[in-house]
Formats: C-alpha cells, sequence, structure tokens
C-alpha cells in the first residue's frame, strides 16, 4: 500500500446480495476509504487486489447494501406507548398522538436514540421528517446518510400568503444540509392550496426533495362526487369528480365540501406537487388510476405495513403496485404508530400481505430486498451520483447491513431474510466504518480480523 492510501477491508459472507447484480454465493465486498472497490466472488475480489494489503472480515449469513428507511419520524421515538396500542382509524390514533406530543420532550434526545435503534437494525440511511427544529441534526449527529424533510402543515392560504412563505423560508435555512435537507407539506388535507402550490416551486429553486403523506387516511381515496352543488350549476365537472379546479376550491376539505369525489392523489398532482423529485408515504387509499399517475409522475411510494396496521387502517395494495411496476419503497414511520424501527419487520408484513392479495411470481423476496434498499435510495434521489446508496457497486458509497441466516443457498437466504428478518441485523457498516455488530453499537476502532461469526 502507497504512503496516504487508506486500508483496504474486504467483507466476506457467504451470500452477498448487490441489488443491482445477481447474488453471489461466497461473495464478498472490498472497501477503500468509505467507498466499494471491488463485488463479486471472494476469491476473483482478493485477485482484484493483487497484493494489495487488506484486512478481512468474515461474517456469516447474508451480506447487502445498508438497508434505507424511506419514511420516519425519529423525534417520536419516545412516543413507543402510542405506538404500542390499537387504534379504529386514522382520527381516533391522532387523538392519542396530540395528547402524547402535548407532553414535555426532548426531540433532539429521543431522534438521537431513534438513529441509534434505526442502525441497530441494518439501516444506514432514512428519510426523516423533522416537525420540532431540535431534533433536525439527527442524521448528521449519528453519521446516517438519507435526508431531513422539515415538516410543513397547518397553513391556511390567508396567513401564508401574509407571512408563512417567509417563515418556512427561514425554517429551510436553519435545515442541515448534510447529509440532506427537504421539504414535507405534511398532507393534502392540513394545507390549502396556496402552500401546496408554492412549497414544491421552493424545494425545486434549490435543488432539494419533497415528501409528504398521501393515501394515509381513509377519507382521502377517491369518492362518488355528491351531484350538482347549489350555486355552481354549470361550472363543468361539479358532481362528476372531475375539474374540481375550476371552482376555485381553497384546499381539499374545501373541495369534497363542494362535492367534488376527486382523489388526494389527484388533488396535490394538478397542484404540482408529484414528480420525480417528490416521494409519497403510505398510498393506503389509491386508485388504480392513482397508482397510475404516480407512475407517470416518476413518484415512489413508501409502504408502512405496520404502521397502517396500529392505527388501524387497510393494509396497502401492495400486489397492485407490485405487479403494475410502481416504483416501491420501504418505512417504518415512527414508534409513536409502529412497534419498532426494525425494517425487516415491515419487509416481512408486505411479503404476507402480498401473498394474501394474490402475488404468486416468484421474484417477491428479490423485489421486496430491492424495495428496502434500492428503492428506497431512489425514491430520495440517491440512488445515482458520486455517492449513491442502496447497491453494492464500484464506487458506491460503503453502506451495508449484514443478517444472520442460517440458510445455504441463495434462494434459501433471501426467503429466511424477507419472511422473517426481524432483530437479524448482525453487523452495520456506514461510510466503510463497523457502526453495530450483534446488537450493539460500536466505537470505530481500526478494523482487526475477525474469525467467521
Amino acid at each position: 500500500m502507497n504512503a496516504g492510501q487508506r486500508p483496504v477491508t474486504v467483507h466476506s459472507a457467504r451470500v452477498v446480495v448487490p441489488m443491482t447484480a445477481p447474488p453471489i454465493a461466497d461473495g464478498a465486498v472490498a472497501v477503500q476509504d468509505g467507498r466499494i472497490l471491488h463485488v463479486g466472488d471472494r476469491s476473483w475480489v482478493v485477485d482484484q487486489l493483487d497484493g494489495t494489503p487488506f484486512t478481512e472480515r468474515r461474517w456469516r449469513g447474508a451480506l447487502l447494501p445498508g438497508l434505507v428507511n424511506a419514511h420516519s419520524h425519529l423525534q417520536y421515538t419516545g412516543m413507543s406507548g402510542v405506538g404500542q396500542r390499537q387504534y379504529d382509524g386514522f382520527e381516533d390514533w391522532a387523538a392519542a398522538f396530540n395528547v402524547d406530543y402535548a407532553e414535555p420532550h426532548d426531540w433532539r434526545a429521543e431522534a438521537a436514540d431513534g438513529a441509534r435503534a434505526s442502525i441497530l437494525a441494518g439501516v444506514t440511511s432514512i428519510a426523516d421528517i423533522v416537525t420540532d427544529i431540535e431534533a433536525s441534526t439527527a442524521l448528521q449527529d449519528a453519521g446516517l446518510g438519507g435526508i431531513a424533510y422539515w415538516e410543513v402543515m397547518d397553513w391556511e392560504n390567508d396567513a401564508w400568503q401574509s407571512h408563512g412563505r417567509d417563515q418556512v423560508l427561514d425554517e429551510l435555512d436553519r435545515i442541515p444540509t448534510a447529509p440532506g435537507a427537504g421539504l414535507s407539506p405534511h398532507a393534502p388535507y392540513s394545507l390549502d392550496v396556496a402552500p401546496l402550490l408554492e412549497l414544491p416551486d421552493i424545494v425545486r429553486q434549490r435543488g432539494l426533495r419533497l415528501h409528504l403523506h398521501l393515501g394515509e387516511a381513509a377519507f382521502e381515496g377517491e369518492r362518488t362526487a355528491l351531484g350538482p352543488v347549489p350555486g355552481l350549476e354549470g361550472v363543468d365537472g361539479v358532481g362528476h369528480g372531475s375539474d374540481w379546479h375550476l371552482a376555485n376550491a381553497p384546499s381539499f376539505r374545501a373541495m369534497r365540501a363542494l362535492g367534488f369525489g376527486a382523489s388526494a392523489t389527484a388533488f396535490v398532482d394538478r397542484l404540482g406537487v408529484l414528480g420525480p423529485d417528490c416521494h409519497i408515504a403510505h398510498g393506503v387509499y389509491v386508485t388504480a388510476a392513482d397508482r397510475a399517475l404516480l407512475r407517470a409522475r416518476g413518484t415512489a411510494v413508501a409502504l408502512c405495513p405496520r404502521s397502517n396496521a396500529v392505527i388501524g387502517l387497510d393494509p396497502p395494495p401492495v400486489a397492485d403496485y407490485l405487479r403494475e411496476g410502481s416504483p416501491v419503497a420501504i418505512g417504518t414511520d415512527s414508534l409513536s404508530s409502529s412497534p419498532s424501527l426494525d425494517l425487516m419487520a415491515d419487509v416481512t408484513a408486505l411479503h404476507r400481505i402480498a401473498r394474501a392479495q394474490g402475488y404468486g411470481h416468484r421474484d417477491l423476496h428479490e423485489r421486496l430486498l430491492a424495495a428496502a434498499t434500492l428503492g428506497g435510495a431512489h425514491a430520495m434521489g440517491l440512488a445515482v451520483g458520486p455517492d449513491r446508496i442502496g447497491h453494492l457497486a464500484v464506487g458506491a458509497r460503503a453502506d451495508l447491513a449484514v443478517f444472520d441466516v442460517d440458510a445455504r443457498t441463495v434462494p434459501d437466504a433471501l426467503a429466511e431474510l424477507v419472511e422473517d428478518g426481524a432483530g437479524r441485523a448482525a453487523a452495520t457498516v456506514i461510510r466503510g466504518e463497523v457502526r453495530a455488530v450483534d446488537h450493539a453499537p460500536t466505537p470505530v476502532p481500526p478494523v482487526r480480523p475477525v474469525e467467521e461469526r
């Protein structure tokens, strides 16, 4: 090794799953200076080093790209008491949430706890929605990748135009740009038209990202229109669920009150919110037309099945998303609506739901693992570029996750991981540094050779 070169570490395992290439039996990933040098058969990777000194960490089980949690609220980690109960719908859950949220919280400390729990579960990047500014540095402080999305909600048109826009711009300037920043218009029902029109422009002028809750509550789904509305006779589309914008409705709720049946997905699309620089969370109450609209706009959906179950919602239409080729990611949501921040538990839940919904293709294991890695990276625009994540490829950031599975063949290992992967994270590597081993955080010492775990 030449003077000034960083040491090389080879991470090897019985199964290596690159995501953008076929799984590799007895594979390895060579890492230097936080980047991936080589990926392939272990013997080939060692040959490519051509005498360069290296240290090997031999892991038992399956080695994947670091998991990408595409929807979470780390600051609500201290609200686990809410997420451990069962609710009868969105309004029932929201009432319990609001009571706990009003109690005193150390949002920065609780977000830090969530970041640590995520790392222990094999997560290396997160789409983290931040509601209180004290929690905005959680990703940066923990060394995680991803994007901190500043949440914007409860703005009516007049207040937005008088001072809301300036306030949000000031707040956005306080969000750390490392690892990434964005805006989260909370949901179509919590913002009037004016902010929903302007927030995408604010983000796009700065080259940032958008993320919002969509199709999470049942009332966001498409409705049969109520018929002609007094005072709006003759307005084209009234009573037919279309052309609601001609009525100049000031908000989604007002649109519905006027008798229009358009879905929340159609509503935000007409306002210019959806696009390839935006991804949504939940996507439960969406029609085939809504899903086609998301695909046409290049907007990915982060599915959060365990959160939906706690709140008492329907399961997301996983099988339809997969059959139709929609870009899919996976999120845990927060501990205020989910039992844990273990993303693999949501992978298992999605597998069960997809099978129950009739998805019978043999690619289900691979597609769900891809959703938990490359899908999340794609949703945040992080699957390409010099700091790309979500797959194991030369030049990509060395974010790795190791899972303790006993199966010796590749298909059996993938099946075991997808169908029963919760609690199996054996190691987490972020930017080449081992950050957790055997469910415990690890300081970052020089890497030493270890026997197969």
